[in-house]
């Protein structure tokens, strides 16, 4: 395993599936399995077309809280690596917004730990969102909160009020 890439990246640049791939299993012949999930900017939401949003974060903290995450992961789960990208800045319809990768010898861990990451960044990662939609631009909560997907792993939403 190439220990040399970090494993959270905040950027604005788009990412590469294949080429991330490929950089997290580097190196490493016990990898029998890589799960990825890649999201991206839908055109709608909440029954309103998006035409575009805007994502922001606390450079430092960010990083931080999701490498905790990770750290988590590694504990619940038998992985060999795993690797956050997300973007920040302006995006439009169908652009990739966050990359998962995790990394395991067996397909079942790479899966509950791809999940648990997931859900994790959904519900607990400190980003903000603005859409753009007919009726203007407006920020909303970029942590959707969902109670059952953390009671899932065994944990409490920290967003008050969400």
């Amino acid at each position: 395993m190439n220990t040399q890439q970090p494993r959270v990246r905040i950027q604005t640049e788009d990412f590469d599936l294949g080429a991330e791939t490929h950089k997290l299993r580097a190196g490493d012949g016990g990898v029998g399995a890589v799960v990825a999930f890649v999201g991206t900017v839908r055109d709608s939401s909440h029954g309103q077309q998006v035409s575009a949003m805007e994502l922001e974060h606390y450079p430092g903290m960010t990083e931080a809280a999701i490498e905790a995450m990770i750290d988590a992961a590694f504990a619940r789960f038998d992985i060999l690596a795993a690797r956050v990208i997300h973007r920040v800045g302006p995006l439009l319809g169908r652009d990739q917004i966050v990359l998962v990768l995790v990394a395991s010898a067996h397909r079942g861990q790479a899966f509950q730990a791809c999940e648990f990451l997931m859900d994790y960044l959904k519900t607990q990662a400190p980003f903000w969102k603005k859409e753009t939609t007919p009726a203007g631009a407006h920020w909303v909560d970029a942590r959707d909160s969902d109670d059952v997907a953390l009671a899932r792993w065994g944990l409490v939403s920290h967003n008050a009020g969400a």
